[in-house]
């Protein structure tokens, strides 16, 4: 268990900084159309938002979500082939 925690975490950790970059930098080329107050501003902050929420979530699920199930469906298959083991 304590292996799989631990290759867990080394996953993870080897994800933040590329996964981040990328949120950023998309990030950072949607909050000034969000911002903006020119010709089409309107239409284009409507386009904008969801694709910055989609960023905000894909980041959460990448991070925090999908290595949560994973661990979980790990632990429940070791569990269970150290019960049929047994």
């Amino acid at each position: 268990m304590a292996d799989l925690y631990e290759a867990m975490m080394e996953g993870a950790v080897e994800r933040v900084r590329p996964k981040m970059m990328t949120v950023v930098a998309i990030m950072a080329g949607l909050l000034p159309i969000m911002w903006g107050t020119g010709a089409g501003s309107e239409v284009m902050s409507r386009i904008a938002a969801p694709m910055v929420g989609g960023m905000i979530s894909s980041t959460v699920l990448t991070l925090a979500v999908i290595p949560a199930i994973y661990a979980l469906v790990k632990q429940w298959r070791l569990g269970r082939g150290l019960k049929q083991a047994g």
